[in-house]
């Protein structure tokens, strides 16, 4: 089940659980402390987009407005897919849900992401180039990526 939802209409348990999720896998797996709670997931023109699987929050990615991340284009941030639901394909379908949303609500805008550098490969298949060099993002290495349409 896919879910696709402004802030004011998460409800508190989906809230509780993708900062959980996020968390889990950012800040515990990753063993990245940084400010988890930046302000965008409330912003008016947020887009949470939520996976589940037999009732339990499985993946998650949120979709930010032109100028909420990147002066130039809007955003997919905070992909993330539960450990135990790895290897299934979901974040390729998570990701496909995500750039769709992003295209319908910003059709005009370009479509960036900051991906983790190990990542590369995975978003280059899903149509992003590299379009930055190299940088720390919370001491881990990122590169700005950049929808081809």
């Amino acid at each position: 089940m896919k879910l696709k939802k402004k802030f004011e209409e998460l409800t508190s348990i989906e809230l509780y659980e993708l900062l959980k999720l996020r968390v889990d896998v950012f800040v515990v797996e990753q063993q990245c402390a940084y400010p988890e709670l930046d302000d965008k997931d409330c912003d008016r023109d947020t887009h949470h987009i939520l996976m589940y699987e037999q009732n339990q929050l499985v993946a998650y990615a949120r979709c930010l407005a032109p100028n909420s991340t990147f002066t130039d284009a809007c955003a997919i941030g905070r992909v993330v897919v539960a450990k135990q639901a790895r290897g299934k394909g979901l974040a390729n379908a998570l990701m496909t849900q995500a750039m769709q949303a992003c295209l319908d609500r910003w059709p005009q805008s370009d479509l960036k992401i900051s991906a983790q550098s190990y990542l590369l490969g995975f978003y280059s298949q899903l149509g992003f180039k590299v379009c930055s060099e190299p940088y720390l993002e919370d001491g881990l290495p990122h590169q700005d990526m950049k929808l081809v349409k």
